[in-house]
């Protein structure tokens, strides 16, 4: 007998400032029958031989699907000393991995990328230069760098696959291009078996409130 689940949705982003966005794609995404890990309900496996970071990274690895975030705050490292945040790590491992993947940005994110961009800050090395203020609507220019390599921006135009990333404003923004790229059941199973070695292991979801 054929071993059946559901296909696993790994969510990486951080928190602050948009728990209801996280909540309810959380259950937008539950109620279209995936199994959702996201460190903010909970529902990520944890292991108690292992560190948080170490959890998240797992989850990582083991997920079939990788929805990112990429807000104005960019989040802790795995300690004081660490300069790259895990929620950067993460994604950086979504990339390294091939995981198929959707990514949201905040448009915060990208208007300072090309606000920037026209002040002749272009690189990750030439906006280190830069002080930025304490601010209630943008935490850290690093979550630019994180933009650029969701993009692949490092990677020939003709040669970039996997680069769109999401502008979203608002939570109904993210909320549409979920609901557009999730819903669709039976597309999205069809990417998974182009891209993972066991296609056969997954139970198509019942329809719940607020599937298509």
């Amino acid at each position: 007998m054929k071993s059946t689940r559901k296909p696993i949705i790994f969510i990486s982003s951080t928190v602050y400032g948009i728990e209801e966005l996280l909540e309810r794609i959380y259950t937008l995404l539950t109620n279209f029958g995936y199994e959702v890990w996201l460190s903010h309900t909970g529902t990520v496996p944890v292991f108690s031989n292992k560190s948080a970071f170490d959890n998240c990274i797992t989850a990582v690895k083991k997920c079939d699907l990788f929805l990112g975030l990429i807000t104005p705050y960019y989040g802790s490292g795995i300690d004081e000393h660490d300069d790259v945040s895990i929620t950067h790590k993460e994604l950086r491992l979504a990339l390294e991995l091939k995981k198929p993947r959707w990514l949201l940005s905040h448009d915060h994110v990208v208007f300072a990328r090309s606000f920037l961009d026209k002040l002749g800050y272009r690189t990750a090395s030439e906006r280190k230069k830069l002080t930025l203020t304490k601010s209630p609507i943008f935490g850290d220019l690093r979550v630019i760098d994180m933009y650029e390599e969701a993009v692949l921006s490092d990677t020939p135009l003709r040669e970039r696959q996997g680069n769109w990333v999401q502008k979203y404003k608002s939570t109904e923004d993210a909320l549409v291009f979920t609901t557009a790229q999730f819903s669709r059941f039976q597309e999205v199973e069809a990417f998974i078996k182009e891209n993972l070695s066991n296609p056969d292991m997954f139970v198509k979801p019942s329809k719940g409130k607020g599937a298509k």
